[in-house]
């Protein structure tokens, strides 16, 4: 009996998963179709650990490329499931050395278990407290932490974002929603690293557009990172592909639709933090 218990508890959290995975693919969709002249590559990092940036960031930085930093700021300074999250000191930092900051909530909100307007709330205090820290700066994109986005949560990011990121483990190319961007975990390929040099090649030919999204970057990575050898070895093949390896909001800018801007947001790249 509690087998049988198990196995329809199993079934029900499957067919659950379906239907939001679903729901989210084809509802709240803000579709786009791609117009750039060359592939291009992006890398991101969820939830900004400080390994992401000490790590990741400098071997971008030694391959002449940068990267995006998916910020929640209530995580600050805190020990998080994917190591040790960022410092204060380090916002700026990543500006200065040519990376992008981008919003992952201030909370970490769950993207589909959140309610929609709890979930823009906490766009908005991610939104604010960053101008309070560093004043002038601003996120133009997003990534959903956690799940597949809930669709009134899409609808209500696009107010905020000229682009908003989730997984789904493809590329992007031809007609694509800009409120659900395609991205691939490097860490679900971390046992078949071919995988991602097949993809690499795949998003070359295709002339479309690959985000790599991951977490810490580290000799001993948590389940949600990476090792230096393999993220040096992934950054080394994407720039080696011929593909341009661009923060989200540079490639977003590539494929023509960098048309939204916040009137409230003036992007700039300060260099110093409020006391």
């Amino acid at each position: 009996m509690i087998e049988q218990r198990m196995s329809v508890s199993s079934i029900l959290a499957r067919c659950k998963g379906r239907y939001q995975r679903t729901a989210s693919g084809r509802l709240g969709r803000r579709e786009f179709r791609m117009r750039n002249q060359a592939p291009l590559i992006s890398f991101t990092f969820d939830d900004f650990p400080a390994s992401a940036f000490s790590n990741g960031g400098r071997i971008l930085e030694e391959h002449g490329v940068a990267g995006t930093y998916y910020t929640s700021l209530g995580l600050m300074g805190q020990i998080a499931p994917a190591g040790k999250i960022f410092e204060r000191e380090d916002l700026a930092l990543v500006l200065e050395r040519g990376h992008e900051l981008g919003c992952h909530t201030f909370d970490h909100c769950h993207a589909y278990d959140t309610p929609a307007r709890e979930f823009e709330a906490s766009i908005v205090r991610n939104r604010s407290t960053l101008e309070a820290l560093l004043p002038g700066a601003c996120f133009n994109t997003l990534s959903y932490p956690i799940g597949c986005p809930r669709p009134g949560s899409k609808i209500r990011s696009a107010r905020y974002f000229a682009g908003c990121r989730a997984g789904g483990q493809r590329a992007n190319r031809g007609t694509i929603d800009l409120n659900q961007l395609s991205a691939y975990f490097i860490e679900q390929s971390r046992d078949h690293p071919k995988a991602i040099g097949d993809m690499i090649k795949a998003n070359h030919d295709a002339g479309a557009w690959l985000i790599f999204a991951t977490h810490d970057v580290c000799e001993e990575p948590t389940r949600y990172g990476c090792t230096l050898e393999m993220f040096e070895e992934i950054v080394r093949q994407s720039v080696a592909s011929g593909a341009r390896v661009i923060p989200v909001s540079a490639a977003l800018a590539e494929i023509g639709a960098n048309g939204f801007v916040d009137a409230g947001c003036e992007r700039k790249n300060p260099s110093t933090l409020v006391p």
